[in-house]
């Protein structure tokens, strides 16, 4: 008689588990709907789109919001110039034109509108002899309330192999914008042109790049910045972006608690 009862308490027990399961999800989700933005570069006759990750600080009374993305995504916004210093020497000059950030609007899976702000360039390691990183900060003020979290843990920043993991981009452009898409892990610690990448599955297109990779509970562990297309990506792993952001004293745009 027992086991007539425990049927319908495991049935209801495990419809509880999934029901949870799938709010986590959908939260999720949202979340990286929120974090996401698309980011066209517009450099003379070159334009190129790509991805980026909101990170939102409080400054004062106000709210500064700053995105991070590869390098290569607005290199077409860098312009060099000469000018002389006050010895008579001739030096060089780097300035960046500013970057157009779109952010899609979402509700409950549909897309309900986007807003459109400028960015402009404040950190930046070129991408065929640095980093590939960039970091922008949209020039209006209280713009973002959502903020990405970072994996920060010292003792277990590499992912291991097999883990499963979202990634968030404007895959083939706005067009693609914040397209969700699942991988995992499949190698760590891929060097190419004398930096490290870990290698991934999830689905990655042109556009993707500057993107986020995620674990299930949104935390970011990446960004996609390399790849042949659905099955072999290359992100930057977050113990190398954090290595960048403390030698250029940048940190606090990593860790929310400095």
């Amino acid at each position: 008689m027992k086991s007539l009862f425990l049927l319908p308490l495991l049935l209801f027990t495990a419809s509880l588990v999934w029901g949870e399961a799938a709010k986590s999800r959908k939260a999720t989700a949202q979340f990286l709907q929120d974090i996401s933005v698309t980011i066209k570069a517009q450099g003379g006759y070159s334009r190129s789109e790509g991805s980026g990750v909101l990170i939102t600080r409080k400054m004062g009374d106000e709210s500064v919001t700053f995105v991070w993305t590869c390098a290569h995504v607005v290199d077409n916004l860098r312009q060099v110039r000469s000018v002389v210093n006050e010895k008579g020497a001739s030096v060089k000059v780097v300035e960046f034109n500013d970057a157009q950030i779109v952010k899609e609007l979402v509700e409950s899976g549909r897309r309900v509108g986007e807003i459109k702000m400028d960015a402009k360039v404040i950190k930046y390691s070129d991408f065929e002899h640095g980093q590939d990183l960039a970091l922008l900060m949209v020039r209006a003020k209280d713009y973002g309330k959502s903020t990405a979290r970072f994996h920060l843990n010292k003792e277990d920043q590499i992912i291991p192999i097999g883990t499963r993991l979202f990634h968030v981009g404007s895959l083939l452009g706005q067009m693609g914008a914040n397209s969700m898409t699942t991988g995992i892990i499949s190698q760590v610690g891929r060097v190419e042109d004398k930096v490290e990448f870990d290698q991934t599955t999830v689905t990655a297109f042109p556009g993707s790049s500057g993107g986020g990779v995620y674990l299930e509970d949104g935390t970011y562990v990446g960004m996609i910045a390399r790849g042949a297309g659905e099955g072999f990506n290359l992100m930057v792993p977050i113990r190398r972006m954090t290595t960048w952001a403390k030698d250029n004293n940048i940190m606090w745009d990593l860790d929310s608690k400095l």
